[in-house]
């Protein structure tokens, strides 16, 4: 049987330069990051060795430069871009859950955040 386990990062918040609009690609926003990685931790749950898992400081490392190293037209793009990242850096990780929230999005009325989830996996 698949044993599967899940490390969570949940809102991770940025300051970057998305979106479709000219103001927000000159402005900025904030933007709000969570990631499921799945993944059998059984060899780091029995060593309790950093080198067995998936380091979170790492991947919070990688989802920092990816948001704001470049400008996405969409949401969309962005989070495949960090879920493939992810996948390409971590072979433990089975899958993985990028949801990327724009809080206070630029539409006619009143919306708290849109969210993007992208699921990637083997």
């Amino acid at each position: 049987m698949l044993k599967t386990d899940c490390i969570r990062i949940r809102n991770a918040v940025f300051y970057a330069y998305h979106g479709v609009a000219s103001d927000e690609q000159k402005l900025g926003g904030k933007f709000e990051i969570d990631v499921d990685l799945k993944a059998d931790l059984s060899a780091a749950l029995e060593s309790d060795d950093l080198k067995r898992t998936v380091d979170y400081e790492a991947v919070y490392a990688m989802i920092h430069d990816l948001v704001t190293s470049k400008k996405y037209y969409l949401l969309e793009a962005l989070a495949n871009t960090i879920a493939k990242g992810i996948m390409r850096t971590w072979p433990v990780v089975d899958s993985v859950t990028v949801r990327v929230r724009k809080p206070h999005p630029p539409v006619k009325g009143v919306v708290d955040h849109v969210e993007v989830e992208i699921t990637d996996s083997r």
